[in-house]
């Protein structure tokens, strides 16, 4: 088993990149030798899981306690969908500030931060989403910035979707080098954004 382990976790309505995006970085600096094992999760046993534009990914297990946690978003402006219904639900929200409060990293892309809002987890802290949610984010009392992505210690947030390569790079950068995590941007062809925090 690996040093360091992330997870991903998956909900009914996440958005695609937000969570492939992040996970293809991982994998990346893995097989560039960090010592990480990535994972996409759902809170409870399911065979597949339908994205907000209707890919079918394969769950690969259930949440554990992970060292990096990531939340990714999709679906804040439909009711009952996505991120929305993950709020209004509860169980996520509440497994993230479970496991944040065992000591797991706690990240989230895009419209994701609404579920660490949710978990009272971004109260007083900088903290960016996507342009749809940022007066819904305020709202729970995050100082919201536009950046791409926020480091604040424990836990990170990211702007729109394609901010998740950026977090996932950093994380990668944060905790295994930049080394590792300029070969992985390297390979993916994929030009970097600044890091607020």
């Amino acid at each position: 088993m690996a040093d360091t382990t992330a997870e991903i976790v998956l909900f009914e309505g996440f958005d695609e990149l937000d969570a492939i995006g992040p996970y293809e970085v991982l994998e990346n600096a893995a097989q560039a030798g960090a010592d990480l094992e990535t994972n996409l999760v759902t809170l409870e046993e399911t065979d597949i899981v339908t994205a907000s534009h209707d890919l079918r990914v394969e769950s690969q297990g259930t949440l554990g306690q992970p060292d990096i946690l990531i939340v990714p978003g999709g679906g804040w402006t439909t009711a009952n969908e996505g991120v929305r219904a993950a709020v209004e639900d509860g169980e996520l929200p509440g497994a993230v500030d479970e496991r944040y409060t065992a000591g797991s990293t706690v990240a989230s892309v895009c419209t994701g931060a609404m579920v660490l809002a949710e978990a009272d987890l971004l109260e007083g802290r900088p903290a960016a989403t996507h342009p749809v949610a940022e007066d819904d984010l305020e709202a729970h009392a995050a100082n919201v910035v536009d950046e791409r992505v926020v480091d604040d210690g424990d836990v990170l947030t990211a702007g729109g979707v394609t901010s998740g390569l950026d977090l996932a790079l950093w994380l990668v950068e944060r905790e295994f080098g930049e080394d590792v995590a300029s070969t992985v941007s390297e390979e993916m062809e994929y030009e970097r954004g600044e890091v607020f925090g």
